[in-house]
């Protein structure tokens, strides 16, 4: 199940009152990206990609946490019965399906590794999950951005950022524009 459009913006700027920040800004971009590549995209709806997009991280309303953003988003979304939400709280940091291929900390305690380790065994990964990820790796709190440059950024602040991850995120980019039939700044609407 998944929110209304306005119900999501809701849910939104409710979290953010919680735990302002750039993160909602950061949230808005990656749905306005997600929602305009998949109206180009046959079999995908644009509304839900918008709404994914929306609330992938609507962990943070619980504060600044790493691991525990995903933990607390998926658990959320689920308490409230949108288990596709949900689904992409916890997928959106995974492109490689691996809990250890997480950057950031781990704040969360071993039990709750396990619940989303073993949720991410569970999954199999659709087009939603791999276009959040690639939303998520354009999408800055000012703008749209260079997949590269946000990625150093990610690298600049937790210190690492893997290759084969990398490697995903500029295949998911390719991918798109295969579907979309376009280059995906052109897409999205930042100048190339």
């Amino acid at each position: 199940m998944l929110p209304e459009r306005k119900e999501a913006e809701r849910l939104l700027a409710e979290a953010e009152s919680c735990n302002p920040g750039p993160w909602g800004n950061h949230s808005r971009i990656t749905a306005e990206c997600a929602e305009k590549i998949a109206l180009l995209c046959d079999g995908m709806d644009a509304d839900k990609a918008y709404i994914l997009g929306l609330l992938h991280d609507i962990g943070r309303k619980f504060g600044a946490r790493h691991l525990g953003h995903v933990y607390d988003g998926y658990q959320y979304m689920r308490k409230l019965g949108y288990d596709e939400v949900a689904r992409i709280c916890l997928t959106h940091s995974f492109c490689i399906q691996d809990i250890q291929g997480y950057i950031g900390k781990f704040d969360i305690t071993e039990e709750e590794q396990k619940e989303i380790a073993v949720a991410l065994q569970n999954i199999i990964f659709d087009d939603y999950d791999r276009l959040i990820q690639l939303c998520d790796s354009i999408a800055g709190a000012d703008g749209i951005m260079e997949m590269e440059e946000r990625m150093a950024d990610v690298k600049r602040r937790y210190g690492s950022y893997p290759q084969d991850k990398w490697d995903i995120n500029v295949h998911l980019k390719q991918l798109f524009e295969e579907k979309g039939g376009k280059n995906i700044y052109e897409i999205v609407g930042k100048p190339i």
